[in-house]
């Protein structure tokens, strides 16, 4: 008995298009190119990337390497169909952890997990990962497009982000030995939510029944849309200068965790951090957000940034210079508290 379904079948049959794999990289090679940077050799194509860290003036460098994702975020732009700076996020998200370290972000590669690849749909979230990349000066060397169809639902994709850095011996943050009661705090400015909390950023916008495209209450020059996909900023030009001067003793990038968790993280332990809570103002989307939801004060200082991307510790004697420098690249920034022994 003949099977009307024998006949011959090729993989395009069970979901995975080769040939718009080839025309998804073709279309991504001059994205990669244009991130070229002393030590690169962006070229996509090959097995693995090379750099040279002496040709990026490196004497005795010490790699330090960082992967992340965006979370949920990705669930705001599937449904608003905007793909454009989900990247820059992602890139955003690996290169501030390796900041506060104390590295200089030098590589970058992605994976990006998909049902069916729309080429026309991932060109433009690889143009953002190219962004962001342009934006840490770190090159886009390379990366993973994996079709999965039967693992991803049709339109639902994930991305992953793999950083690599250097610092010099010796510098790596946090100074431990070098802190002490009375070291200032600097809050460096965030760009919005950045990418965490964002599930609970999702719960709070269905409550209120707001679409992705209603006016937000909070800024009616913006929608809901526009707000919560604003891209994670990249601090790496501002800050990569003050960690050279050894102005910086410890960093730490408030993502998950928010400002409860994350700056103990680069403190040894006979210290914590005391803030001064009204010493920046919050933005107004925060403030919507415990509104909305309500949320209440403790839990929005342990999962949002609530206005503050970085934290710094820093010599008081050094504290207003820095907040000057920070500010001379672009940056917003406060001096938001002090170390005090714990």
């Amino acid at each position: 008995m003949n099977n009307p379904q024998s006949g011959p079948i090729a993989y395009r049959d069970a979901g995975v298009d080769i040939d718009a794999g080839n025309s998804f990289v073709d279309a991504i090679k001059p994205l990669a190119a244009a991130t070229k940077r002393p030590g690169s050799t962006p070229s996509l194509g090959g097995f693995a990337a090379a750099f040279d860290l002496a040709a990026a003036g490196y004497k005795d460098p010490i790699i330090l390497a960082t992967t992340d994702g965006v979370g949920t975020k990705l669930k705001i732009a599937i449904d608003t169909g905007r793909f454009d700076t989900i990247g820059i996020d992602l890139v955003a998200m690996c290169v501030n952890d390796l900041l506060a370290q104390g590295a200089e972000p030098l590589i970058f590669l992605d994976y990006f997990a998909v049902g069916r690849l729309n080429v026309a749909d991932a060109t433009p979230i690889v143009a953002g990962i190219a962004e962001g990349c342009r934006q840490a000066n770190c090159a886009l060397v390379g990366g993973e497009t994996a079709e999965m169809p039967g693992l991803y639902k049709a339109g639902d994709f994930d991305l992953a982000g793999f950083s690599v850095g250097a610092a010099e011996r010796g510098t790596l943050l946090p100074l431990f030995d070098k802190m002490g009661p009375g070291d200032a705090l600097i809050g460096v400015g965030s760009s919005g939510a950045h990418s965490n909390g964002y599930s609970l950023i999702r719960k709070i916008v269905e409550r209120t029944g707001l679409a992705w495209d209603a006016k937000a209450p909070f800024d009616a020059s913006q929608t809901i849309a526009d707000a919560m996909l604003a891209p994670t900023r990249i601090y790496v030009r501002s800050i990569v200068p003050l960690v050279r001067k050894g102005l910086i003793k410890g960093l730490a990038h408030i993502t998950g965790g928010g400002l409860t968790e994350n700056p103990p993280r680069m403190l040894p332990k006979h210290l914590t951090c005391k803030f001064d809570w009204a010493a920046w103002e919050r933005p107004p989307l925060f403030k919507w957000l415990a509104e909305a939801g309500p949320v209440e004060e403790e839990e929005m200082r342990r999962t949002f940034n609530c206005g503050l991307g970085l934290v710094l510790c820093v010599a008081k004697a050094d504290a207003e210079a820095v907040v000057s420098a920070l500010k001379a690249s672009g940056e917003s920034a406060w001096i938001v508290g002090e170390l005090a022994a714990a």
